[in-house]
């Protein structure tokens, strides 16, 4: 039995292709996260002072990162989406 290549207008193609498409924004931003904050960090270490200022944004671009892993790779048990909305529906 031959597979049958999924087409464009499939929703299981389309729901893929959000998903490939969330995973490659995180892998954008957690690549220009790297990138930036490793070249804040070797001006911190050149400029030869005290006071690490570069942890700063390093810590707080990434929560930043930490939110959006979490919103493309967290998965929730099946189900759970339905039991909330009934759980909503029952409080009115």
């Amino acid at each position: 039995m031959p597979d049958i290549a999924p087409t464009p207008t499939d929703p299981d193609y389309a729901c893929a292709e959000r998903r490939v498409a969330r995973q490659l924004g995180f892998l954008r931003h957690l690549a220009l996260y790297l990138a930036v904050n490793a070249g804040l960090v070797l001006l911190n270490l050149l400029d030869r002072q005290d006071h690490w200022w570069s942890l700063g944004p390093l810590l707080g671009w990434g929560i930043g990162v930490l939110f959006h892993a979490l919103s493309v790779f967290a998965r929730f048990p099946a189900g759970i989406r339905q039991a909330m909305i009934a759980r909503e529906l029952r409080r009115r």
